[in-house]
C-alpha cells in the first residue's frame, strides 16, 4: 500500500526556516514523481515543486524558487522540503503527493493520485 506521511510543520517567525519531511512507504521515490503542494484557507491548492525521478530533475514554482529546496534521504525513503526566508504568505497546510512515472504537469494536483495528510505551517510577522 502506498502511503505518504508529512511532518515538520509548525509555527515560525517571518524570515525563519522549517524543514518538512515526506516519508514514503509501499514504494520508493526513485521511479516516481513526488510533489509538494500547499493550500491556504480559502484558496486553491498550489503546486510548489516536483522531484521528478524519471528525468532526474527537480522543479520549483516561481513562488518558491530560491527559497525552498527539495532533498532526499534514500535510506529513509524520505523527501524533504527545506523552506527558508519564510513569509506570512507561506502560511498554509503543506502536502506531499506522489505518482509513478513521469509527471506531465508538475504543479497540477490532478497528476498525483497519492497524497499525505498534510502538515500545518504558520508564519507570523
Amino acid at each position: 500500500e502506498v502511503q505518504l506521511v508529512e511532518s515538520g510543520g509548525g509555527l515560525v517567525q517571518a524570515g525563519g526556516s522549517l524543514r518538512l519531511s515526506c516519508t514514503l512507504s509501499g514504494f520508493t521515490y526513485e521511479s516516481w514523481g513526488v510533489g509538494w503542494f500547499r493550500q491556504a484557507p480559502g484558496k486553491e491548492r498550489e503546486g510548489l515543486s516536483c522531484l521528478s525521478s524519471p528525468d532526474g530533475k527537480t522543479y520549483y514554482s516561481y513562488a518558491v524558487k530560491g527559497r525552498f529546496t527539495v532533498s532526499t534521504d534514500k535510506d529513509k525513503n524520505t523527501v524533504f522540503l527545506q523552506m527558508d526566508n519564510l513569509k506570512p504568505t507561506d502560511t498554509a497546510v503543506y502536502f506531499c503527493a506522489a505518482e509513478v512515472g513521469l509527471i506531465a504537469n508538475y504543479y497540477s494536483d490532478y497528476e498525483y493520485k497519492n497524497w499525505g495528510q498534510g502538515t500545518q505551517v504558520t508564519v507570523y510577522s
